[in-house]
């Protein structure tokens, strides 16, 4: 079951609009605090300013100088124009384990990276992951008096 971001509350999911079956595979939206969270069709990560991973949309991709034999190449017709585009820049997704050719410029890493958001102002390049409260440490003490 998908969770919530913000209250950590199951997701239910809502009914798309005619438009929205063309941009979004789903749209999920919270009980409780009423934040939605849409999942886009794969075809929408080659467009952007980024590189995005065709299969997972991942912002965490690398360049490779040549092909690997090992790891598999997606195939289709974006990614041949992509090919014919870019000229020949090979990226590589460490987390599905794909090749793809892609013409636009890498994410920033780090922090930045994390401020990317979609159309409708959702972050869809890092995955929704709760962050870990933080732990008090002895500067947070009480002080001694």
């Amino acid at each position: 079951m998908v969770k919530c971001a913000k209250c950590g509350s199951n997701l239910r999911r809502v009914h798309r609009t005619f438009f929205e079956r063309f941009a979004y595979m789903a749209i999920y939206r919270c009980r409780r605090c009423r934040e939605e969270r849409v999942v886009l069709r794969r075809y929408l990560y080659h467009f952007g300013d980024f590189s995005r991973c065709p299969c997972c949309g991942t912002y965490k991709v690398t360049r490779l100088r040549q092909r690997d034999r090992i790891d598999p190449m997606v195939g289709g017709v974006l990614n041949l124009l992509e090919r014919i585009v870019g000229g020949n820049r090979l990226c590589h997704c460490r987390y599905c384990r794909v090749q793809f050719y892609d013409h636009r410029e890498m994410a920033p890493p780090g922090p930045a990276a994390a401020g990317i958001l979609d159309s409708r102002g959702i972050n869809s390049g890092v995955p929704d992951v709760p962050e870990p409260d933080p732990v008090p440490g002895p500067e947070s003490a009480t002080p001694k008096t």
